[in-house]
């Protein structure tokens, strides 16, 4: 899913980049007030997890790659403004120091992985969730369709950024100067990957990391979802 540096108009690339830099002030101060100290390893845990599996690509024709994330599972446990630091600080690095995703892309890439699909992902687990037990199938069940479907808007997303290039930036004789498909085209190619191979793995992925932690790590199974998180380990209760 990430976008290479090539793909993308400098009008496409530079006004995501102005739009990520208030989304990421708003994010850091999100995480400042509501993250508590012991859950700030948990964060930069989860960053690295991220960055792991994401490095492992699967590559799609037109220049993009089908792999899973975890920006869902993030979410869930530390809520969306959190996951999208924490991605957002795999995706600089991967694009910094691995070339992994262009560097003039990283507004782009960042919208789509860091803002897109955590956030997408946050609430469909929240709506499907409810009121039930974390442990509960419900829950399972509800962790598996948001890291599903928020990968896979995320997917669409970065299709129709692709796609938009094709119909938007051509030379004199009808060149494409940027990506050279078609959205239909792009959409195909994208979320047929995502929605067979890497949204079923997402899926996975997100239901049993929840269900992994709720089992053994409580204390980080936080209720922010009803706008409280459970006593800690010390039996303190903290508003969100």
């Amino acid at each position: 899913m990430h976008i290479p540096d090539g793909y993308l108009s400098p009008q496409t690339a530079i006004p995501f980049v102005a739009l990520m830099v208030p989304v990421w002030s708003v994010a850091v101060k999100k995480v400042q007030s509501n993250l508590k100290k012991r859950e700030v390893p948990v964060l930069a845990i989860g960053a690295a997890f991220c960055f792991t599996i994401m490095m492992f690509n699967l590559p799609i024709p037109g220049g993009s790659s089908a792999h899973a994330v975890g920006a869902v599972l993030l979410a869930i446990l530390l809520g969306p403004w959190s996951a999208c630091v924490g991605v957002s600080v795999a995706l600089i690095i991967q694009a910094l120091i691995f070339g992994d995703g262009g560097v003039l892309a990283i507004g782009a890439n960042c919208f789509n992985i860091a803002v897109v699909m955590p956030f997408v992902g946050y609430w469909i687990y929240k709506l499907i969730r409810g009121k039930s037990d974390a442990l509960s199938t419900r829950s399972v069940i509800a962790a598996f369709i948001a890291g599903y479907v928020g990968l896979n808007a995320a997917a669409l997303i970065t299709a129709l950024i692709f796609g938009s290039q094709y119909h938007l930036f051509q030379a004199a004789d009808g060149t494409p100067l940027y990506f050279p498909y078609s959205i239909k085209v792009a959409v195909i190619a994208m979320m047929s990957e995502h929605l067979i191979l890497a949204g079923p793995v997402e899926g996975l992925m997100t239901a049993v990391g929840s269900w992994f932690v709720a089992k053994n790590y409580p204390a980080l199974m936080t209720e922010r979802l009803t706008g409280r998180i459970k006593q800690d380990e010390l039996g303190v209760e903290h508003n969100v």
